[in-house]
C-alpha cells in the first residue's frame, strides 16, 4: 500500500492541495476551520510531508551540520546533546561530523556538508583555519562558532571568556591560601583557548604580588595523556609548588593519576583545580574541583543562533556565557 500523499490530505479535507500545502507551511490565507480539517486529515491518513519536497519549495533540507573534533569525548557529546535538542524541537535534522583532534578531516567534511546541502553550520573543531572559512564561504550558508571563535571575520560564536575563567580558578588557589601554584596549559600556539588560559593564570599571580615562573607551566593538549606528561615535568623539572591550575578536566585527572603514582596524596599535599566540569570530574576520587563550562546550553544557545539565521534574521549577537567554579575535594585550605 503506497503512502498517503499531499492529494489523499486535500481529498480528505475537502480543500486543495494549494490551501493544504499552506496550512502544512504556516502561510496565511485560510480560517482556522480549514485548518483543523487539513490538520484532522494529515494526523488520520498518517502523512508524513516528503523532505525533497519541502526543499523543493523553500529551498531548504531541515539539516544542519555539527563538526567536532572528537565525537567520543564528554565535551563534544554535551555540546552535541544541546544542539540536537534545540534541532529536534525546530524541525531540523544534525548531521554530525568527527573531525579528529588534530582537525585532518575538517576539509572532507565540509565538502560533505555542502554536498549534502546543509541549511548552516555549526564549528566547534578550534582554530578556524582560512581554508575552511572559504569553503563555508563558498556554501553561502550562516555558521557559528561554539568554544572558538574568529579574530578575522565577523561570524557569532558562543563561548566563555576563558582569560577571566582561568583568572577566577587561579584567585580561588590563592584566597585558599596557596603561593606556589603551577599550571597545566594547553597548547602554546592555541590563540582560542590555551594562550587566553595562561594569560589568565599569569594575571592573577601578579595582581596578587606573586611571581609568575615560566619553569612552573607545562603544556599539554588538553587530553589526559598529555597531561600526565606535564604533570611529570613539572614534579621533575619546576620549583616544588602546592597547587595546581590545569586547562582542562583530562589535564587535571591525568596530573591526579601521576600524584598518586609518585606517592602524593590530593589534596593534602597537592591541590588541584581543573577546567570545563565534564561528567568525570564527578567520579574520580576525590572529586575535581574545576571550572564549569555550561556546554549542553552553549549548545543549544548555539543551534538557536542558526536556526534564527536560517529562518531569515540578518545578524545574531555572539554570546559570552557564564562560567562558575565548582568546589569539591581536590583543594585544601593552606595553613
Amino acid at each position: 500500500m503506497n503512502p498517503p500523499t499531499i492529494k489523499d490530505v486535500a481529498k480528505a479535507s475537502g480543500v486543495s492541495v494549494a490551501t493544504v500545502s499552506r496550512v502544512l507551511h504556516n502561510l496565511s490565507g485560510y480560517s482556522d476551520k480549514t485548518k483543523q480539517k487539513v490538520l484532522k486529515a494529515v494526523e488520520e491518513l498518517g502523512y508524513q510531508p516528503n523532505a525533497i519536497a519541502r526543499g523543493l519549495i523553500n529551498k531548504r533540507t531541515q539539516t544542519i551540520g555539527v563538526l567536532v573534533p572528537d565525537v567520543s569525548s564528554s565535551f563534544s557529546s554535551e555540546i552535541l546533546h544541546g544542539v540536537e535538542e534545540t534541532a529536534n524541537d525546530k524541525g531540523f535534522s544534525v548531521i554530525v561530523c568527527n573531525t579528529a583532534k588534530d582537525g585532518e578531516r575538517t576539509m572532507k567534511y565540509l565538502q560533505v556538508l555542502g554536498e549534502k546541502q546543509v541549511d548552516g553550520v555549526i564549528f566547534t573543531s578550534g582554530f578556524l583555519e582560512e581554508e575552511y572559512y572559504k569553503v563555508l564561504k563558498q556554501m553561502r550558508v550562516p555558521v557559528v562558532l561554539v568554544n572558538t571563535q574568529s579574530h578575522k571575520h565577523s561570524i557569532p560564536y558562543v563561548k566563555v571568556d576563558d582569560r577571566q575563567a582561568a583568572y577566577h580558578a587561579t584567585e580561588y588557589l590563592i584566597r585558599k591560601g596557596h603561593r606556589d601554584i603551577a599550571m597545566i596549559s594547553g597548547t602554546s600556539w592555541d590563540t582560542m583557548a590555551g594562550i587566553p588560559r595562561l594569560e589568565g593564570y599569569r594575571q592573577a599571580l601578579e595582581d596578587n604580588g606573586l611571581e609568575f615562573m615560566e619553569s612552573r607551566v607545562a603544556y599539554g593538549n588538553f587530553g589526559l595523556d598529555k597531561g600526565r606528561e606535564a604533570m611529570e615535568k613539572l614534579l621533575q623539572d619546576a620549583p616544588p609548588f602546592t597547587a595546581l591550575f590545569a586547562a582542562s578536566d583530562e589535564m587535571a585527572i591525568g596530573a591526579m593519576g601521576v600524584a598518586l603514582e609518585r606517592g602524593l596524596k590530593v589534596p593534602e599535599d597537592i591541590s588541584i583545580v581543573g577546567y570545563d566540569d565534564l561528567i568525570f570530574s564527578r567520579m574520580v576520587y576525590p572529586p575535581l574541583t574545576t571550572i564549569h563550562q555550561p556546554l549542553t546550553m552553549m549548545g543549544r544557545t548555539a543551534s538557536e543562533m542558526l536556526i534564527d539565521l536560517i529562518e531569515g534574521a540578518e545578524q545574531v549577537s555572539s554570546s559570552i556565557v557564564n562560567h562558575n567554579l565548582i568546589e569539591r575535594q581536590t583543594v585544601r585550605q593552606m595553613p
